[in-house]
């Protein structure tokens, strides 16, 4: 079983980190096409591409241009978003971070897929963005690759499982060509109110995160038993899940 996260704008370079092995990410060529045709880029482009702030796009024009420099840090502590929040990797053991980077995954703009340990330098670059290097976007610029790499990790663990816990955003790298024979599964948090059901992106952010982390603490291998997920109130929903999406809710 692979549970597939997004990754976080916001970052952690500063954080100290528990004694770890870092590994490289899988798609360290790729990065560099993308990260050198973004370094050509001047921050009122980036600006535009990105829609960011120009402090933002600066800084962004500044970390491209000075990437090979940038420092590392493992995917799982860098990202430092609601969803990993959530995840609260420092607060983990070792066993259970290195379950996770067997069994979470983290999709990206810049690095394609990457595993929690894999080392990141800091970067933005959203995977919706309308712009790649001999691409209209990223979704055609990393075409079958994640998926074909998914493949591979689902064999390698003898798996076919795949919980998806992305935003629809990063999904749609997948969703487009789907890895051959996966159980995909999408996970929906919402949060129970005097008007029903709704969604708040903030808790389901989080939820998210907390679920990646349920699974690495409890070295979940079957699928079936995430519906004993509970964290913060959530409880599975039979009545509004199916084969393909499993809800929970709270309150």
């Amino acid at each position: 079983m692979l549970a597939i996260l997004s990754p976080a704008k916001t970052l952690d370079y500063s954080k100290p980190l528990p004694p770890l092995v870092e590994t490289a990410p899988r798609f360290e060529g790729e990065s560099t096409v993308l990260a050198s045709a973004a370094a050509e880029l001047s921050a009122a482009r980036l600006s535009e591409i990105m829609g960011i702030s120009d402090n933002l796009a600066t800084l962004n024009a500044e970390r491209y241009a000075n990437f090979a420099s940038l420092p590392t840090r493992p995917a799982i502590f860098a990202f430092a978003g609601d969803v990993y929040v959530g995840f609260d990797a420092h607060s983990l053991d070792e066993a259970a971070i290195d379950f996770a980077q067997n069994h979470v995954r983290i999709l990206s703009g810049l690095y394609g897929l990457l595993r929690p340990l894999d080392s990141i330098r800091p970067y933005r670059l959203e995977m919706g963005t309308k712009w790649a290097p001999g691409r209209g976007d990223l979704y055609g610029f990393w075409g079958s690759r994640i998926s074909d790499l998914l493949a591979s990790d689902l064999a390698a663990e003898g798996s076919n499982v795949i919980v998806n816990l992305a935003s629809r955003e990063y999904w749609g790298a997948v969703e487009s060509v789907p890895p051959a024979g996966a159980r995909i599964v999408t996970i929906d948090f919402r949060d129970n109110g005097p008007n029903g059901l709704r969604f708040n992106s903030f808790a389901a952010k989080r939820a998210r995160g907390m679920m990646a982390r349920y699974i690495s603490e409890h070295r979940l291998a079957d699928v079936e038993a995430l519906k004993g997920f509970d964290n913060d109130g959530y409880a599975y929903d039979p009545d509004g899940s199916d084969a393909t999406s499993w809800r929970f809710v709270r309150g």
